[in-house]
């Protein structure tokens, strides 16, 4: 299933993947941005059209559940992004990944161990 999020739809379901659940109001709350009430119910609503979403009443309030899983969502952009981006090529990005200067040794030498792992499962 291909998941296409907008940027203001990721940022509503990152806060909802994080709480498990929320309200209109969590979501409003934890966001970097400040935006109006209607303008995350609105959104709500369009994953709920989208049916990446499921709500039920709680009290006033509704309470929103996630119907997709973080990594689903992830894999859908990556692949967006590996397509449109790098043109298909994993090299080039994970070249892209690994080039950037806040990558701490420590965490090269993850990549690496991953990598090394990855081949020994492939042979």
């Amino acid at each position: 299933m291909s998941i296409s999020l907008t940027k203001r739809e990721l940022d509503v379901m990152s806060v909802v993947w994080q709480l498990g659940s929320a309200t209109v109001g969590e979501v409003r709350d934890r966001l970097p941005d400040d935006l109006a009430y209607s303008t995350v119910l609105t959104i709500f609503r369009t994953l709920k059209t989208k049916g990446h979403v499921r709500y039920e009443q709680d009290g006033k309030a509704f309470r929103y559940h996630p119907l997709i899983k973080p990594d689903d969502a992830g894999d859908s952009a990556l692949g967006r992004l590996l397509s449109k981006v790098y043109q298909g090529s994993r090299e080039m990005l994970v070249t892209r990944l690994v080039s950037n200067e806040d990558v701490s040794p420590e965490e090269l030498r993850s990549i690496r161990k991953m990598l090394d792992e990855r081949l020994k499962e492939m042979e």
